[in-house]
């Protein structure tokens, strides 16, 4: 199979190159997928760039990059169901504590990492439903049902946040999102019922007024350094903070008090690593949401296998609205 890998830390011209390499042959439980798109998420170059903490050098001699990505299953080890053969599938965690990722024409791995993707629903999608949409379902979901409640999702612009924006509106939630004003539109369109300036100096003040001066049930957040005290102060008694990221500000001062004496749950996501009953009850909702049409995703930008550096500096770069996706075999 061809296959995109790295052999040291560095930049993306400098360190990914394209080679042929041999396709492991499932083992028992194991599926191998014939992948048509791969994801490329910050993680992924993170990874790649050896900027992930406490990484400071390569675990494995050769590593394919890419956690995300879909495709075709081609072949069944031992212990898996041979109806399986044939069916489309989304992949999670392709390149957690594992070598070998999405970014090539083929993938084995366990078979529960291999979801069945709805019909209909193109592989272009299928290949961000790991990251992106397992993150943004449980940044929403996590404390249950959403009817008659309000959400506020931090970030409503970006990748996680536009269907955290989505899955929100879906469960039958109020939603308040933030995002820069030049978003706003594209967030109101994606069922936001208000969509305010992040970088508002009113912001508390500006997200109580949106929900008739009421508190916030739950918020899905992306910077949690940065709002911690915005949060604190529009929380309900009793609600929930998921958080997902805090990049701008790594070593954020918690606000104990204001949090403990409105008996707020606060909870840190890695997706990596959601327990199997959360990442099953992810999948089902990712499923349902599908299914019913509920998600739309902004076009993709699409590169060859030999243009993956091109990729990587895309998302890199920031300030993309859709999925960077590169093209591993038929469609």
């Amino acid at each position: 199979m061809k296959a995109i890998t790295y052999r040291a830390f560095g930049p993306a011209s400098d360190v990914l190159q394209l080679e042929e390499m041999e396709t492991p042959p499932p083992g028992p439980g194991e599926v191998t997928v014939d992948l048509a798109y791969s994801a490329v998420n910050p993680s992924d170059v993170k990874a790649r760039a050896g900027a992930r903490a406490g990484m400071t050098e390569l675990p494995w001699p050769a590593i394919i990059p890419h956690s995300d990505g879909s495709g075709v299953i081609s072949a069944a080890g031992p212990g898996v169901d041979t109806a399986r053969l044939g069916q489309r599938v989304w992949i999670w965690n392709g390149q957690w504590r594992r070598p070998f990722g999405t970014a090539a024409e083929q993938i084995t791995l366990p078979a529960e990492q291999a979801v069945p993707l709805p019909g209909g629903v193109p592989l272009e999608t299928g290949a961000v439903l790991g990251i992106p949409g397992l993150t943004a379902c449980h940044a929403v979901f996590s404390g249950g049902g959403l009817d008659g409640k309000t959400v506020l999702v931090h970030g409503g612009a970006g990748m996680v946040g536009s269907l955290a924006v989505q899955f929100a509106k879906w469960g039958g939630a109020k939603v308040i999102a933030t995002c820069s004003p030049s978003s706003t539109a594209r967030v109101l369109s994606l069922g936001a019922d208000a969509a305010l300036d992040y970088a508002s100096d009113s912001l508390a003040a500006d997200i109580l007024d949106a929900n008739g001066g009421r508190p916030v049930n739950h918020i899905a957040e992306v910077e949690f350094g940065l709002n911690a005290e915005t949060d604190a102060a529009v929380i309900a008694e009793g609600g929930r903070i998921t958080a997902y990221g805090s990049a701008k500000d790594m070593q954020p001062v918690l606000p104990f008090y204001p949090l403990m004496f409105k008996n707020v749950t606060l909870e840190m996501v890695l997706v990596y690593l959601l327990q199997p009953e959360q990442r099953r009850a992810a999948e089902s909702r990712l499923a349902r949401a599908l299914a019913e049409g509920a998600l739309t995703f902004p076009p993709a930008q699409i590169f060859a296998m030999e243009n993956a550096d091109e990729a990587h500096k895309a998302v890199e770069t920031g300030a993309r609205e859709g999925a960077v996706l590169i093209r591993t075999g038929r469609s």
